[in-house]
């Protein structure tokens, strides 16, 4: 191929990371925005500390300060990125050590984007309160076994340091403010524009396919099926957004059987994206021995003891509680 043609595919290819990051980012922005201004006005009014405190005790008990609650409240209902504006938000008046945002990064990898997320979920045939109850009850079983582990060792009591930091707003008003947050905004589409121009060069030079083939004998250990296998490994590399759709797909066609969508859809719920999102929550200063390693052993456990749960349950009990009719 000549250097003209080498040079056009890179013009396309660069198109078409933009295209897909600003669709992307023009999603999150609607969501993003009202929260921003809501949590303004929240500070304005001093309203925090009372919005965080139902999930205070919780967040007590992983060792986080009350207020991270709120945190982990708008990554349960949103999506990371939102949850992230939160933290900025509260960072300043409660700075976290570096074991403590490993342990709320952690969590709100494993439960985030309930409502949708758990929509994709029910569409493919499983109960909606049983991923959300899995995801937001895996989530706080590995903060707590992270935080006895950290304080026991004493491991990351460092403070946490932000590789991204955004714009302080100033002393001069509401402007100042708007200003601030439209820097933010710039720079959290800088961000999704490099992770999605990353996760295409990790698949155009196969670590995405070296993933799968590592996992694939590791799912059919844990008894999922080799039909429901890549469509799990999909999920879990890419997220749930395109393992989601597959496994609808899958789940319409019949082809795979209703056990495995279900193992294989809790597996995707508790986690996915392992490496976009984990890269993603090193930008607050999270260790990857809880974003990737405790989320991904307690993922593989907890479905490997499922499956035989499962399995010894009877039927009429699987199809009420587990299963959407």
């Amino acid at each position: 191929m000549t250097l003209r043609g080498r040079v056009f595919q890179l013009g396309q290819a660069g198109m078409a990371v933009l295209r897909e990051a600003s669709a992307a980012a023009g999603m999150l922005f609607k969501i993003m925005i009202p929260i921003i201004i809501g949590v303004k006005v929240l500070q304005e009014l001093g309203l925090i500390p009372y919005l965080a405190r139902p999930l205070a005790p919780i967040m007590e008990i992983v060792g986080l300060p009350g207020s991270m609650g709120l945190v982990w409240a708008t990554a349960l209902v949103n999506n990371l990125y939102a949850a992230m504006v939160v933290y900025f938000s509260l960072a300043a008046d409660d700075p976290l050590t570096c074991a403590q945002i490993t342990i709320l990064a952690t969590m709100m990898l494993m439960a985030h984007a309930l409502p949708l997320e758990g929509k994709i979920a029910q569409k493919a045939g499983t109960r909606f309160i049983f991923q959300a109850l899995a995801r937001a009850g895996g989530a706080f079983i590995v903060g707590w076994v992270l935080h006895l582990g950290y304080s026991a060792t004493g491991w990351l009591q460092e403070p946490s340091r932000l590789f991204w930091e955004p714009a302080e707003t100033g002393s001069g008003g509401l402007g100042f403010w708007a200003l601030d947050q439209v820097r933010n905004l710039a720079m959290i589409f800088c961000i999704i524009l490099v992770l999605v121009a990353l996760m295409r060069l990790l698949q155009y030079f196969g670590v995405t396919q070296a993933l799968v083939r590592v996992l694939q004998p590791v799912l059919r250990l844990l008894g999922i099926s080799g039909e429901a296998a890549p469509i799990a490994i999909v999920g879990m590399t890419m997220g749930l957004a395109y393992g989601g759709g597959l496994i609808l797909h899958e789940a319409k066609s019949g082809r795979v059987a209703r056990q495995d969508i279900f193992f294989s859809l809790t597996l995707m719920g508790l986690c996915h994206s392992i490496i976009e999102d984990t890269l993603l929550m090193t930008l607050l200063g999270a260790h990857v021995s809880g974003l990737l390693w405790a989320r991904l052993l307690f993922s593989l456990l907890f479905v490997f003891l499922l499956v035989r749960l499962v399995r010894a349950l009877p039927a009429s009990l699987i199809n009420r509680f587990l299963y959407q009719q």
